[in-house]
């Protein structure tokens, strides 16, 4: 069991983030096996999806970590994590472990009505925004669901041109500000890398 990879259970939003921090820190150790992001529109479904998941690999992993933030569940998934007895990212969602709690709390009290991106949504905006929301198709629905919006913050992990052009197209369409933040990988990557470190600990 001791020479077994670890299991990271992770968000599919967080998917191409958490490979790219294991290859570029070679976390050798680590596996990922993800729940499609489309979860987050049935936040309730969550917890048993991450218990599921726990019960299928307790077989073969010895060490497994949740890389979800709370996402919604309103404290279920941490009913979950304590049971389980496993560690998950910290925060409510992904735009605090990115930002940082701190930093995240200071933009709320700057500005309430704000919107964020992140490079996973900046990439999905229109399939994930305008198309689930059905503003696509009913360009009204924009003033309903944003109404109470004043700007768009975009938490960058990269520094893609690309992505920062999406993410300024998105803010038009919703008429917002936009504002632009380089956050990189913020907890997301210190969380990973407890992880992996506390793997090697209990290895030796």
């Amino acid at each position: 069991m001791d020479n077994q990879p670890s299991l990271v259970i992770a968000c599919g939003a967080l998917a191409k983030e958490i490979t790219r921090l294991i290859d570029v820190n070679h976390w050798t150790g680590l596996r990922v096996q993800c729940i499609p992001a489309k979860i987050h529109n049935y936040p309730d479904q969550i917890p048993n999806a991450v218990r599921t998941l726990i019960h299928q690999a307790r077989p073969r992993y010895h060490n497994i970590f949740i890389a979800f933030a709370d996402c919604g569940t309103g404290g279920l998934l941490d009913a979950v994590i304590k049971e389980e007895n496993v560690e998950r990212l910290p925060g409510a969602h992904c735009y605090e472990f990115y930002a940082g709690s701190d930093a995240f709390a200071a933009m709320q009290d700057e500005e309430l009505g704000t919107f964020y991106l992140t490079d996973f949504l900046a990439r999905h905006f229109e399939r994930l925004i305008l198309k689930e929301l059905g503003i696509l198709k009913h360009p009204e629905l924009r003033h309903m669901y944003f109404s109470n919006y004043k700007k768009l913050v975009y938490l960058a992990q990269t520094d893609n041109p690309e992505l920062v052009k999406r993410a300024q197209d998105a803010a038009s369409t919703l008429d917002l500000e936009y504002e632009f933040r380089r956050t990189d990988y913020g907890d997301l990557e210190q969380g990973l890398k407890r992880f992996n470190e506390s793997i090697v600990q209990w290895q030796n």
